[in-house]
């Protein structure tokens, strides 16, 4: 399932358990990235020391640091060999509530792990998991629900691609925000 093409993997990764750190989340917002062909990918220019788990094999964990405060995670999909991975947005707390709260102290239950880097917060998700496994952690099932589409959060390239998939109407799903155009230099 997950070897496919991302455009095709990332719908039905919705509604999937994932487990890790004592906390288990039903995933409610998915986001693909497509390597090579996605401008907006972090492999986009080949692979790196960074971007080298997304390459594959699939089923593993891309784990990176972003804005220099969190962390963000992304199942790797698709062939050996060829970059993909869909970013992990969303998702409802299901087990581990408790601990969950402890990591992520005022939030609401709604907010425990809406948005990536409050979703591997919530999760105790660090770089050290980069690469992990997800053969024990992840648990695909069918989706319950309508699946809706559209833009990506917060890229400056390649943005207008729908390749952003949610359960319709769940709580959880992280709020759209377009990305803000840079500064331009003045003549």
């Amino acid at each position: 399932m997950l070897a496919g093409p991302v455009l095709d993997a990332a719908p039905r990764l919705l509604g999937a358990t994932f487990t890790h750190g004592g906390v288990t989340v039903r995933l409610t917002e998915v986001e693909a990235y497509a390597g090579a062909e996605d401008p907006g990918s972090h492999a986009h220019r080949g692979m790196t020391q960074r971007t080298a788990v997304m390459f594959g094999p699939p089923g593993r964990l891309y784990v990176y640091f972003t804005y220099g405060m969190h962390f963000c995670c992304n199942v790797v999909c698709g062939p050996e060999g060829e970059a993909s991975a869909l970013l992990l947005r969303a998702g409802e707390v299901v087990d581990g509530v408790e601990l969950a709260r402890s990591r992520r102290p005022g939030s609401s239950d709604r907010d425990l792990a809406r948005g990536p880097g409050r979703l591997c917060k919530a999760m105790g998700i660090e770089r050290s998991d980069n690469g992990l496994d997800l053969a024990e952690h992840l648990q695909l099932a069918p989706r319950a629900g309508d699946v809706s589409a559209g833009p990506r959060v917060g890229l400056r390239l390649a943005a207008e691609r729908p390749w952003r998939f949610w359960v319709t109407g769940d709580p959880t799903v992280s709020r759209y925000v377009a990305a803000k155009p840079r500064p331009t230099r003045s003549g």
